[in-house]
């Protein structure tokens, strides 16, 4: 493309992936300060913070700051092993009450965008019974979530490898946001490069089926060759990983991708948000790593072609 990025995309980042250190305490405002710093960003995705005198700081920061922000609860699912689509009653209860737990701290932040995640691929024989749980769970959910102006967005995950989540392939993305948004219009789905060789789809495969159902997208990497890599699996490593699925050219298929389905716009109309979620492996520094991905995306982006 000749003109620039930001013409067309805001670029963002998942601030808990780029430093995990943080699980709802820890330098909180120390790192959002940083990445608050740097111009290149103008969405930023938080998750919860356990202390409320730091959510008021938070806030404050990025009020200041002048980006858009979001909301990850997937952190809130995943380090309590919650299921939003267990067939066992309570436990498919405690997910959701930790969810609109999660949208109230949202909206208290002045959040209007909250993202979250399905359980666990339970198996073929339970699938089709997961599938009308989630789709209660979520629009639970959704209700409270509506009346306080909060969008919810189901982010799509791997099914054999890591997360191992019932949401999933394209298609059952696809049969989840046509469910729920039934109901609730607003709801929508968020896609992943990351997640997209876990998958074994192509950008098209994971993009296409789903295409009138995006709200939000993630760009980052996956590496799948070695158990034992501490890389190996849904942990997101920087660009140029060695081993690693995707790079400058899968970048570039993916831009290209999200202008054919419209969520990117030819005509520059409307900008949309991509988010980098990368993760640091071992000691890597988390500035090094976010440079490195900026960089990376600044040349996929000089060879998009649409």
């Amino acid at each position: 493309m000749k003109e620039p990025l930001h013409h067309y995309v805001r670029p963002g980042i998942v601030h808990f992936m780029a430093y995990p250190v943080i699980k709802g305490e820890g330098p909180i405002i120390e790192s959002l300060t940083e990445l608050l710093s740097d111009r290149f960003f103008e969405v930023i995705e938080i998750s919860w913070i356990k202390d409320p005198e730091v959510r008021k700081e938070a806030k404050a920061l990025l009020e200041a700051a002048g980006v858009t922000v979001k909301y990850g609860a997937q952190p809130r699912l995943l380090t309590q092993g919650l299921d939003l689509n267990s067939l066992d009653s309570a436990t498919r209860d405690r997910a959701v009450a930790e969810m609109i737990a999660g949208i109230d701290e949202a909206s208290e932040m002045g959040i209007t965008d909250f993202g979250l995640l399905s359980g666990p691929y339970p198996g073929a024989a339970d699938e089709a019974a997961a599938m009308d749980v989630l789709t209660t769970s979520l629009n639970e959910i959704c209700t409270p979530a509506t009346n306080l102006g909060v969008n919810v967005a189901l982010e799509v995950f791997d099914r054999s490898i890591d997360k191992k989540c019932l949401i999933g392939p394209a298609d059952s993305a696809r049969e989840i946001a046509e469910r729920v948004k039934a109901e609730h219009p607003t709801f929508g789905l968020m896609v992943d490069l990351s997640h997209i060789p876990l998958l074994s789809e192509s950008s098209a495969e994971a993009l296409q089926p789903v295409k009138d159902h995006l709200v939000h997208i993630h760009i980052g990497n996956a590496y799948m060759d070695d158990r034992s890599d501490p890389a190996y699996g849904d942990m997101h490593p920087r660009f140029g990983y060695p081993g690693g699925a995707n790079d400058v050219p899968e970048i570039v298929a993916f831009l290209d991708e999200l202008f054919k389905v419209g969520y990117l716009k030819i005509d520059g109309s409307s900008r949309s948000a991509v988010s980098f979620e990368i993760k640091p492996v071992g000691s890597e520094n988390p500035r090094t790593m976010i440079a490195n991905s900026q960089r990376k995306l600044v040349e996929a982006w000089s060879q998009v072609t649409v």
